[in-house]
């Protein structure tokens, strides 16, 4: 499909300001303190991994010859000034907010923030105990040596960059944090007020017990992060090596190429020109930032104060016709089942493991897995099903980025308790979420399957919107049984009827789909899209978007993140209008909605719309057929469109402007859809 000259967005462009709506909620005052502050923590996390795998593939490209250039469709190396300059924008904003706002309201709430000049003799002795007990053992400085090298940094370590200064002679010494202890000290309260200290100013306060060797009229220290390449080059091959050439790799990745050097931009001049020569970072890999770096950490920021100063905690919602006192599979039989995480109970899907783990008939399981908690009940389940006996395959997606040390214990682990490993399909990472149980009964074989959007992790579902099928219907299973034994192989599958699997049917079925909605727009009936994603950045779906458009298909899009479609651009995508919920739950569910000439088709899938999802990787996409479910999740969608609170219109501008409904009654959709399952759906346990 032809994607000259179509409007587009550039994928990393789009990505910074998805990371803006993020900063945005923690400068939303109507959000609790502590949650805007947590905010801040996923703004910086999200940058270090952009940082890490988008701008470091971009510094690989930068390299490129001028033809190569023509045929990426534009210059790395002036991306990489683009995004420096988002950033630094985006670093100042998030600055202002941290320094000039939330602290300043942490006051109001009295709660104090101290550094290391506002201690008083009281505090100040407790923090010395602290750091004489529990911290001076775990620092050991490195002195700096001219006609020396620079020590290699360490990936998102915290250093500080020490200066000595004696007779206006200096010296310099590093720093590195320790990552075991927590970065929060609590002091003790006073009349009713809290303080807390962070590490950082702990350090400040005590460098005098660490260089107390050395004579000096004057010592400075300045906080710096760098943040390295994590891609990794790896064997293409599955082979028994995998794991080793696996671990290797991720041995090196805190060696991987300088990619940004976050520094105190209070740091004096000579002091960041000695560190610029010594490890000789580019321009572009400078960014300024505040007195605290790996802002990350603030996740476990402690709440001392009230309790409405975090989210309240809502009750996982049972499912209507589910209950852990019956067996779920007998349930299952009978008609197929949703559950809505965070809003509904994980522990069904990880009891319907439980349960085909000591159930006598159940002969076989199957199932892929890409993320997993840390100490993950489904795993536990897989491991006590092989010890009764059973069958068990467990496809451990390695390459899950980030992950990857995670998965790798887990399948030996697996490996250790009897359970048939597999590491996936030669040439593609397996990302989708699907689990088939075998059972026996009257003789022949019936299945049992639990599909979803998100990773069987009961950690991530209790922050993570997605949506799990249970089901025993044959039209999904005959697929999955084919889809298994193809993995088992190490093939792709093929032939199926109803399930769409990248990367062999989901252009082609994607694009059927499409299609069907602009022949009914050209013949007159009503045509329409709905698609939820977290990201839609594959140019020909795009243009296939636009074409749909141009044939007066009406299209709504979700995007949590990335959207390099343009909406409302004339002659190309007039009938789409695009929204981006950022809230208390990370919208994750990926739901294809088609009109289909008023017989409306639904999907749900573990892809997005993102050429690696499409070609890249095995991916699965299923069909809803129950009436009552599409309902259902028609229904959620809906309150989502209607979104007036935390949804953002998504523009070519970029202005990240909140979606105004002409509806008079504000709809926070993560809170009615909370409420909707909770009156709607009836409990039976």
């Amino acid at each position: 499909m032809d994607t000259k000259n179509i409007p587009l967005i550039n994928r990393e462009i789009s990505w910074l300001y998805f990371n803006d709506r993020v900063l945005q909620e923690a400068a939303d005052s109507s959000v609790p303190l502590i949650e805007r502050i947590r905010f801040l923590a996923i703004f910086s996390s999200n940058l270090d991994e952009f940082y890490r795998v988008r701008v470091a593939t971009l510094s690989r490209l930068s390299n490129l010859n001028e033809k190569a250039k023509e045929i990426l469709g534009y210059n790395p190396k002036k991306l990489l000034n683009q995004i420096k300059n988002i950033v630094v924008k985006q670093e100042r904003k998030f600055n202002n907010l941290y320094e000039n706002i939330i602290v300043k309201q942490l006051a109001e709430e009295k709660i104090f923030l101290l550094d290391d000049k506002q201690l008083n003799v009281t505090r100040g002795a407790f923090v010395k105990s602290f750091f004489r007990e529990r911290l001076l053992s775990t620092l050991v400085p490195i002195m700096l040596d001219d006609n020396l090298p620079l020590p290699e940094l360490r990936d998102r370590a915290i250093y500080f960059f020490v200066k000595l200064t004696k007779n206006k002679k200096s010296r310099f010494a590093l720093i590195e944090f320790p990552d075991n202890l927590s970065r929060f000290l609590v002091l003790p309260d006073t009349n009713n007020l809290k303080f807390i200290i962070l590490l950082d100013d702990i350090i400040r306060y005590n460098l005098e017990d660490i260089f107390f060797i050395f004579e000096h009229d004057s010592i400075e220290a300045f906080s710096l992060q760098l943040t390295r390449d994590a891609e990794l080059d790896l064997d293409k091959e599955v082979s028994e090596k995998f794991i080793d050439s696996l671990a290797k790799s991720l041995q090196k990745r805190r060696k991987g190429k300088p990619m940004r050097l976050l520094y105190d931009s209070e740091m004096p001049l000579d002091m960041l020109t000695y560190l610029v020569k010594k490890m000789k970072v580019s321009g572009e890999s400078l960014i300024p930032g505040n007195r605290y770096h790996s802002f990350k950490d603030f996740i476990k920021f402690p709440n001392v104060g009230r309790p409405e100063l975090e989210y309240n905690k809502n009750i996982p919602l049972p499912v209507s016709g589910l209950s852990f006192g019956k067996s779920l599979m007998s349930l299952i039989a009978k008609k197929d089942f949703l559950i809505s995480t965070p809003y509904q109970s994980f522990d069904y899907i990880i009891h319907f493991l439980r349960e085909a783990a000591i159930d006598p008939k159940v002969r076989e399981i199957n199932i892929t897995v890409y993320r997993l908690a840390e100490n993950s009940k489904i795993i536990h389940a897989l491991i006590n099903a092989a010890k009764n006996g059973k069958k068990v395959n467990c496809l451990v997606e390695l390459r899950a980025r980030f992950d990857e040390q995670n998965n790798i214990y887990w399948s030996n682990r697996l490996e250790e308790e009897g359970v048939n490993v597999l590491y996936g399909v030669d040439g593609y990472k397996v990302h989708s979420k699907i689990c088939m149980v075998t059972r026996t009964e009257r003789g022949k074989n019936k299945y049992y399957a639990c599909l979803s959007t998100g990773n069987y992790n009961e950690k991530t579902a209790a922050i993570y919107a997605d949506h799990t099928l249970l089901t025993v219907n044959k039209k999904i299973t005959a697929d999955l049984v084919n889809i298994f034994k193809a993995l088992n192989k190490n093939s792709l599958p093929k032939g199926l009827k109803n399930l769409i699997v990248s990367p062999v049917d989901s252009r082609p079925a994607i694009y059927k789909l499409i299609d069907t909605e602009i022949k009914n727009a050209k013949a007159g009936l009503p045509a329409y899209m709905i698609l939820k994603m977290n990201s839609l950045a594959d140019e020909q779906v795009i243009a296939k978007l636009y074409q749909a458009s141009n044939a007066g298909v009406k299209i709504n899009l979700i995007v949590r993140g990335m959207c390099c479609l343009i909406p409302g651009v004339k002659g190309f995508s007039e009938n789409i209008e695009v929204i981006s919920i950022v809230d208390k739950y990370l919208e994750h569910a990926r739901v294809h909605i088609y009109g289909n000439g008023g017989d409306e088709k639904m999907y749900l899938t573990s892809a997005d719309l993102m050429t690696r999802n499409i070609d890249n990787r095995i991916e699965v996409g299923f069909p809803v057929y129950d009436n009552e479910l599409k309902a259902e999740i028609r229904n959620i969608i809906n309150i989502q469109l209607k979104d007036n609170t935390k949804a953002r219109e998504i523009t070519g501008n970029s202005l990240n402007r909140y979606h105004k409904t002409k509806a008079e009654v504000l709809t926070r959709s993560q809170i009615d859809i909370y409420n909707y399952l909770k009156t709607f759906k009836t409990a039976t346990n």
